[in-house]
């Protein structure tokens, strides 16, 4: 199986798992860190995560890669919350998230920058609208990750 397809098969399970209460799926990583690999669900709900929420969901995702068997090397599974600096990927994000201090990085230059940090103003045709002093418009394309930017001691 392609890494593309590994990963969507991730994906899907992960999407599957989130049916036992009220959570999002953020983000799945497999990726190999020292000599181990590491399958990491990012999971939300409204009004955060809780510690018993992810050894739920973990219990629920383990039960189904048994089934589903998609990985045939050993792996460590870890399911928590995103954090306070939680990724934006999805459309719905960029909508969600209009208003709040975020960081942006592109894969390249855009007006000579490639992180973008600031008030996400807007999100249209595909278009993320920063505003840091002046507006920054980023083709979504364009962009490497994007995240919440928490800011410390009032930045």
């Amino acid at each position: 199986m392609s890494n593309d397809a590994l990963l969507k098969k991730l994906w899907d399970l992960g999407w599957e798992a989130m049916a036992i209460g009220d959570f999002e799926l953020v983000d799945v990583e497999f990726v190999k860190e020292t000599e181990h690999r590491y399958l990491r669900y990012y999971i939300d709900k409204p009004g955060g995560v809780t510690l018993d929420d992810c050894q739920s969901v973990s219990i629920e995702v383990s039960r189904l890669l048994d089934i589903a068997d998609p990985i045939s090397d050993s792996y460590i599974l870890e399911v928590s919350s995103p954090g306070i600096e939680r990724p934006i990927k999805k459309d719905e994000d960029f909508l969600r998230y209009i208003g709040s201090y975020v960081e942006i990085k592109t894969f390249q230059k855009i007006e000579g920058k490639k992180i973008f940090t600031g008030i996400l103003k807007d999100f249209s045709n595909n278009l993320i609208t920063i505003e840091n002093g002046k507006n920054y418009i980023i083709p979504k394309a364009k962009i490497s990750s994007a995240k919440l930017k928490f800011r410390w001691n009032g930045e």
